[in-house]
């Protein structure tokens, strides 16, 4: 089972930029929750810091597409460092702006540029696969970067809340920071394996032009999937803390994620079987019918193991939207494809927190992963609509 992914570990190159990009991704899963514990332990307001988390998030969602462009044209070696600098910049000019009790918007505007300047490691990651790696090794690829990220959103947290609570409340975001450029800057040094951009083209050759129609039910599914991930973070903390077990919050979580990482292994290990679009409308299927139980139980054992097995419909979907995209558009402009999709995450994440959250509060905690399964509607109806898959030229 371990062969297909001695195989990809075997391709030159192959464990250092996997490894750097690991490192980059971990502001992704640091940098909005890093915002609320520090701005709320200095501020004591929950809204104000869930406004400065939710800006960083929201201009993360526009950056992305923007630096796939211009990677894809201008190159990795060249975006990787301007993008980190400038991360690096926002954020310590916003721990700053927040230790000195700077007046709205300056913090706002701080934590925008970090969010809109976060190096997106995670599209980056996936172009080099595509450009180093056999076809074939491509699926077990994507699944090994599906379960990376998992690895990312399971440690992410942990550790800021741990350094931002325990140690100093600076403390997590200065790290993610720091995890964020390191990596990234590591990944930019890595010339041999990154693909070449549209700047060493044949300028009388133009470049593909993106399909938009293809594209935009992709990114609507992304919404989706966003909504999802945003409302059960939200709704499974209200669940916890409504059976008065609210420090278990992080450990269901965490067998949430863990179900994602297991799948994603399991997609990686075994020979793809069926197309990437099948396998998308399939997941989005299982992932949406997976939350129905979760409404009927406030027991904590069975919410555990509800997440579990939702869990599992998670890195397979991923895995299957990378893929399409990989396909679908192309592939001088792969990165920016796949931060399209990644841009549709991020935007539903913030509206399903606050959807959720406003079900928790008016009607009852557990109905919250009603807003899961509407959203997983929404990325199976995006699945559906999906047409024109091509192999990328």
């Amino acid at each position: 089972m371990l062969d297909s992914y001695r195989r990809i570990l075997a391709v030159p190159g192959a464990p250092a930029f996997s490894a750097a990009a690991l490192v980059a991704r971990l502001p992704i899963s640091m940098l909005g929750l890093g915002f609320v514990l520090l701005v709320s332990e200095e501020t004591g307001s929950y809204a104000e810091a869930g406004v400065i988390s939710a800006v960083a998030v929201i201009a993360n969602a526009v950056g992305a597409p923007l630096q796939g462009r211009l990677t894809d044209r201008f190159g990795q070696h060249r975006v990787l460092p301007a993008t980190s600098a400038l991360f690096g910049l926002g954020l310590a000019l916003g721990l700053l702006a927040i230790s000195q009790g700077a007046p709205t918007p300056v913090p706002h505007a701080c934590a925008a540029l970090a969010g809109l300047a976060l190096p997106q490691a995670g599209s980056m990651v996936r172009a080099r696969w595509t450009h180093n790696a056999e076809p074939s090794m491509i699926p077990t690829a994507f699944a090994l970067e599906a379960v990376l990220d998992e690895v990312v959103f399971i440690v992410g947290p942990v550790v800021v809340t741990f350094l931002a609570t325990m140690v100093d409340p600076y403390l997590g975001l200065a790290v993610a920071g720091v995890a964020g450029i390191t990596g990234s800057l590591a990944l930019a040094v890595q010339r041999q394996t990154e693909p070449p951009s549209g700047h060493h083209r044949d300028r009388e050759t133009p470049r593909g032009a993106m399909p938009v129609a293809f594209l935009a039910p992709l990114v609507g599914a992304g919404v989706g999937f966003g909504i999802l991930f945003g409302a059960a973070e939200v709704v499974t903390v209200a669940v916890a803390d409504a059976a008065g077990y609210k420090e278990l919050s992080g450990a269901l979580l965490a067998v949430w994620a863990a179900g994602s990482l297991i799948a994603g292994f399991l997609v990686g290990a075994l020979p793809p079987r069926i197309a990437p679009l099948r396998q998308l409308r399939i997941t989005t299927a299982v992932l949406t019918l997976s939350v129905l139980p979760l409404l009927l139980t406030s027991s904590l054992p069975l919410v555990a193991v509800a997440l579990f097995v939702s869990g599992f419909a998670i890195a397979p979907s991923m895995v299957a939207a990378t893929r399409l995209v990989e396909q679908g558009v192309p592939k001088e402009r792969l990165t920016e494809g796949i931060a399209w999709f990644t841009t549709g995450l991020a935007t539903g994440v913030a509206p399903g927190a606050a959807i959720s959250g406003w079900v928790v509060d008016h009607v009852a905690p557990s109905w919250g992963y009603a807003v899961c399964a509407g959203a997983g509607l929404l990325a199976m109806a995006g699945a559906w609509l999906i047409r024109g898959v091509r192999s990328a030229q």
